[in-house]
Formats: C-alpha cells, structure tokens, sequence
C-alpha cells in the first residue's frame, strides 16, 4: 500500500498523531518541539517508500522514528546557543487536560518517563520497549522499576 495517498495520509495523522506528539512532549518537554517531531515524522513516513508487516510493525516505527527525531533535535548545535522559550512571548495553545500523575511523570528522568509512558500509557511490554530503544530488557525494567519509586516517593504525604 503507498503511503503517499491522501486516504492513507488521514489515517495516520488520525492514529498516530496525538501519540507522537505525547511521545515528542515526554522527550522534549517543549510543545513547539513536539509539534515539529510530529510534522517531521509524518513526512518521513509519506514520502518514503515504506512497507510494514503488520500495525504493530508500523506503530514500532513510528515510536522509534519519533525517539530518534527527538535525540537528534536535542543533539543539534542551534538549541544549544538558541535562546529559552521562557524568553519568547508566549502564544495561546489549547490548553492540554491536566493530571497530577502526568505531570509527576514529567518529573522524572528521561528514560524513566519514556518507558513508564510507553509501558503504562501505550500498552508495550518490556521485550518491545528494549527492542525500540535497543537496549537489554533488564535495563527497561529498571527504568520502570526505579520510576515506579520515584512516583511513589514523589506521592507520599
């Protein structure tokens, strides 16, 4: 199937979108950034020539694209010597559903965030999260193991 199709083009937008950008914002902490990772993400996808076995397959794509951009968006020199987004205007975003978990979760060190997101909040087990990220299993259960505390920690009285 080409992805290059405008039917095939709102579905994924329609999928795929709010979890790239949740995924994007997790990484990034930035919502411009993430809307950025997200429009990159799609283009990749749309104007290249790609062929996944199953949705599965293609969501793992797309989550793994997405970390990518996001490593490369933070490796880049220009936001090293850009100015802070605390010192540009701010401009009305609607405003996204606030949750006290969710924003202790922001807390968190990156790779506890990302995996406690993708474990808890899109449904991936431990073997497919160490797959995405191309580290051991053991490792992505320490992040969930140790983020699981920190929350606990954080949540105390």
């Amino acid at each position: 199937m080409p992805y290059m199709d405008s039917k095939n083009a709102d579905r994924l937008i329609q999928t795929y979108a709010d979890m790239i950008l949740r995924i994007s914002y997790m990484y990034l902490k930035q919502t411009y950034d993430a809307e950025d990772i997200c429009q990159d993400v799609f283009l990749k996808l749309l104007s290249g020539n790609y062929h996944f076995d199953s949705p599965e397959h293609e969501k793992s794509w797309i989550i793994r694209t997405t970390v990518n951009a996001c490593k490369d968006h933070l490796r880049t020199s220009f936001w090293k010597r850009a100015a802070e987004w605390d010192s540009v205007p701010e401009i009305p975003v609607t405003p996204e559903p606030k949750s006290e978990l969710m924003d202790l979760v922001m807390e968190l060190p990156r790779n506890y965030r990302i995996s406690i997101y993708l474990h808890y909040y899109e449904g991936y087990q431990v073997k497919e999260i160490a797959a995405m990220f191309g580290k051991t299993e053991n490792a992505v259960s320490t992040y969930l193991r140790r983020g699981r505390n920190k929350l606990r920690k954080m949540m105390e009285p």
